[in-house]
């Protein structure tokens, strides 16, 4: 949308509705005493009708979404900073009636309405005086404050305590999230180019990469395929592994990585629906079902081989799923079906992913009909339970980030 005339839209939808919001009642109608059958005079001051503020209310909201729908693109743009400072002014001119009523190919009332937590409580990372090295480290990305300071920051934070003569910074590949954030919230973030841009101005020589992705899937690809446009830029470049390793050839390919990860959440989902460990769930018929993406790459097959190794440490009572329902045994009815296969009464849903967003807080426990904590409820099942926890706010998982980091670094020197 050309912001020129998106904003010429949005002043002249409020300031329709602001004139109705100020206009005076009604005067009565007159009648002449010469002539009893004058038609009344109509006074030009009349409040509008129920239909024309309804309609005028709609042209508000309607303005609003098509700026929301402008920034709710993957590209950046020059226009962008302009575009998203526009969105929240014309959101913030709405009354709470006219924000109910913003609906487009993307808008809602929640991009800006919903409280998802503190954003100051965040570090952007995107400060100057970056030094000759950087520890870049490389994110999807989350709209969900909470979640962005617990599971991002969080592994951040732990990077940086680890390699404190390294200078960490963040980038996010989900250009759709940074605008969210940016917009509602005041808090710029780097997408890539932009933080490998600054990395050049600012004079690094040794450049290590951690992706926060699961695993070698597209969002990887995309990172490398940006990496690689830059390598003659820096004197070293070493990236480190995402989280769960190699990927394998088949399902029954399992790792130290994927080890340590299942450890880590399955210790964690007992932990926070207290239990001992999973067993003591198992025999309280309580069932642990962990909800990835899901994709359609051929690292799919990742989930699998967790599900190999969750069998392999003798977790009989978890089970991996995904949004995406590929591999086709993580789709969620599939997963239902298995559960009650295994005669499992009480289910706990967790995220099986790094940050637990935007799939987590809707596609997973959100109360429309088609999330996961909907269906298993319509299942039958006496209890479902929900945690909202990213596998990035758990210390053994941070750990195995520093160690893949430190790995990388030591490729450097070596």
């Amino acid at each position: 949308m050309n912001i020129k005339k998106g904003t010429a839209v949005i002043a002249a939808a409020l300031a329709a509705a602001i004139l109705l919001g100020g206009c005076g009642a009604a005067s009565n109608t007159t009648e002449t005493t010469e002539m009893a059958t004058t038609a009344p005079v109509v006074d030009s001051t009349a409040a509008p009708t129920e239909t024309e503020a309804v309609v005028d209310d709609q042209t508000a909201a309607d303005a609003v979404a098509e700026l929301i729908d402008a920034i709710y693109v993957q590209q950046r743009t020059e226009n962008t900073d302009e575009q998203c400072a526009a969105a929240k002014a014309a959101w913030d001119a709405l009354t709470d009636a006219q924000k109910e009523l913003v609906e487009g190919e993307n808008a809602d009332p929640d991009y800006f309405g919903r409280d998802t937590g503190d954003a100051s409580l965040d570090d952007p990372r995107n400060a100057d005086e970056i030094g000759e090295k950087e520890i870049l480290v490389v994110s999807f990305g989350t709209s969900f404050n909470d979640s962005r300071v617990a599971d991002i920051k969080g592994i951040e934070d732990a990077l940086q305590a680890a390699f404190p003569e390294w200078a960490v910074r963040r980038a996010f590949t989900a250009q759709i999230i940074i605008n969210h954030i940016q917009a509602r919230d005041g808090e710029a973030i780097d997408n890539m180019d932009q933080a490998l841009e600054r990395a050049v101005a600012n004079g690094v020589k040794e450049l290590v990469v951690q992706p926060t992705h699961l695993m070698h899937g597209a969002e990887y690809d995309e990172m490398m395929d940006a990496i690689d446009a830059y390598r003659d830029k820096f004197e070293e470049i070493s990236v480190a592994e995402p989280l769960l390793g190699e990927v394998g050839s088949d399902a029954g390919v399992i790792n130290a990585d994927k080890e340590a990860v299942a450890k880590a959440i399955v210790g964690d989902t007992a932990a926070d629906g207290g239990f001992a460990d999973a067993g003591a769930a198992a025999e309280q018929s309580t069932a642990f079902v962990l909800m990835g993406h899901g994709t359609a790459h051929v690292a799919k097959v990742t989930y699998s081989q967790m599900q190999t190794q969750m069998n392999t440490l003798g977790y009989e009572n978890v089970f991996v799923g995904t949004v995406e329902g590929e591999p086709e045994e993580t789709s969620c009815e599939a997963v239902i079906e298995a559960v009650k296969a295994a005669g499992y009464r009480n289910v706990i849903l967790r995220p099986l992913m790094v940050v637990a967003g935007d799939h987590a807080n809707n596609d997973m426990a959100g109360d429309d009909a088609d999330s996961w904590k909907s269906m298993f409820s319509d299942a039958g099942f006496d209890s479902v339970e929900t945690q909202i926890a990213g596998l990035g706010s758990i210390a053994e998982v941070q750990a195995l980030y520093v160690a893949h980091t430190q790995a990388a670094i030591d490729a450097l020197n070596g």
